[in-house]
């Protein structure tokens, strides 16, 4: 009777009282109603504001098409880089000990230090007509700066940390026993990768994925300073939008910004559903793995 009378004190104790679960909650809804569903909902209102007509005319604007379709190219070079980087990233620091493991882990997240304006600026010191490999580029008729080479380059160096950071985590707390009984049993390197690793980090490695991509289609610092803002070549999907709202054409920048709204949106209902299974793939009991490797 007293451990019963305790475990129900010991419980009490750990609720908090009613007002200050409401207190919390409202404190909660409303800071994502002011900082997240406002902005939103402002995004779509004034996208729409003028009809439907108006929306979709602002996306059959050449400048906006050039704007989408570089974004788009830009992440569909940018994200698949970035994915083998994580992976094989994420192989060596979870798997293996090494000299220099703990240098490389720093300089994965060197991106997230780093400000995106500051990482153009690098990429214009080292590519520009007067930076250090400009001559030699101009030489070899080469242009880096200014066109879609340096977007990419700028994209890929901002994004580069979202696959690897994710995949590192979630390997090292997956460990490797299910790798090493396939290689006791016989398997090959790519037979382990192929059947065991990949099977196991397929979530995590689409959770980063979707991050990334996210990422590389908005972002607009370090793609700024390099693109120098040529109308119809250079601009992606956030300059486009800036220099839209620069001249006033509120319509048609809000119609590109929804563009990237619905984009932020996709990615959170993705991510939540990742994030899911993820989460019930950590919990599951290890089973069996069909190897195909002849004892």
């Amino acid at each position: 009777m007293t451990n019963n009378t305790s475990l129900i004190q010991t419980k009490d104790a750990t609720i908090d009282p009613l007002w200050v679960r409401i207190l919390l909650t409202s404190i909660a809804v409303a800071f994502l109603a002011l900082f997240l569903l406002v902005p939103l909902a402002i995004v779509f209102s004034e996208a729409f504001k003028k009809g439907v007509h108006v929306y979709f005319a602002a996306l059959k604007d050449p400048d906006a098409w050039a704007a989408i379709r570089l974004t788009l190219i830009t992440a569909i070079i940018v994200v698949p880089l970035n994915a083998l980087f994580g992976v094989a990233a994420a192989w060596a620091i979870s798997r293996f000990q090494f000299r220099g493991k703990t240098i490389l882990v720093s300089l994965i997240d060197l991106p997230f230090a780093v400000s995106p304006v500051i990482a153009g600026l690098i990429f214009v010191l080292l590519f520009g007509a007067d930076g250090l490999l400009g001559p030699w580029l101009s030489d070899h008729n080469i242009q880096i700066i200014f066109a879609v080479p340096g977007i990419v380059l700028a994209t890929a160096f901002v994004t580069f940390p979202f696959v690897a950071r994710e995949l590192i985590a979630f390997m090292q707390a997956q460990g490797a026993q299910e790798e090493e009984a396939a290689v006791v049993l016989g398997a090959s390197g790519w037979q382990v990768f192929c059947r065991v690793t990949l099977p196991n980090i397929k979530w995590g490695l689409l959770y980063g994925v979707i991050l990334c991509n996210a990422r590389a289609m908005g972002e607009f610092g370090a793609v700024s300073v390099v693109s120098g803002h040529i109308r119809g070549l250079t601009n992606t999907i956030p300059l486009q939008v800036e220099i839209l709202y620069n001249e006033y054409n509120f319509v048609a920048s809000f119609t590109v910004a929804s563009l990237l709204a619905f984009l932020a949106l996709v990615t959170l209902l993705i991510k939540k559903f990742i994030e899911h299974r993820t989460h019930l793939q950590l919990l599951e009991s290890q089973k069996p793995v069909d190897l195909g490797v002849n004892a």
